[in-house]
């Protein structure tokens, strides 16, 4: 079995209740990172957290220095696990995520966080691309709804959409329980 690394993308404060960009069904999805996070640390299987910051101040959310762009309470790094700031939905651009990935042996992601339609799927995309396997655990991303030619497209479907998507040729998607049932 090859090496695995649960990779925790963009679980920030904008993202919940009060935040700057709610996402329908953020709170629950985190309560499910958090379920593999401490499993995770159970199994000392190696956990790399993922934190987008905007530097130039500009954006709807996620501006450094606000509350908003911290790591939510719930899913905070340990000493030891390494935080990847990114600046761009694919969390391989730019950063040292394939360095660290790679200096560990890690040749399978578990991906876990937001949102499912930009950084989830981006950054499932580029480690595959980059030769990595990818499980994505669903229940542990959450999104929101969508506007498409004047028609909004609820949250659900979006999610539903981009986690078919993914599974249809970039990698398995299970739920928390399943993950952690196998």
């Amino acid at each position: 079995m090859s090496k695995s690394a649960l990779v925790i993308v963009d679980v920030q404060n904008d993202y919940f209740p009060g935040g700057a960009w709610e996402l329908d069904g953020q709170v629950e999805a985190a309560q499910n990172v958090k379920r593999l996070l401490e499993d995770s640390r159970s199994k000392k299987t190696p956990i790399i957290h993922i934190q987008h910051v905007v530097e130039a101040g500009n954006a709807p959310f996620f501006n450094a220095g606000t509350e908003g762009v911290k790591i939510h309470d719930d899913v905070l790094p340990q000493d030891g696990e390494p935080l990847v700031t990114k600046q761009f939905a694919n969390s391989f651009l730019e950063t040292n995520l394939k360095e660290l990935l790679d200096e560990q042996g890690i040749e399978h992601l578990v991906v876990v966080g937001s949102m499912s339609h930009n950084c989830i799927d981006a950054t499932v995309r580029a480690a595959v691309d980059l030769g990595y396997t990818a499980t994505i655990i669903g229940d542990a991303c959450a999104t929101l709804d969508m506007e498409h030619n004047g028609e909004t497209i609820p949250a659900k479907y979006v999610h539903g959409a981009f986690m078919a998507s993914l599974a249809f040729a970039y990698g398995k998607v299970v739920s928390t329980d399943e993950y952690l049932a196998a």
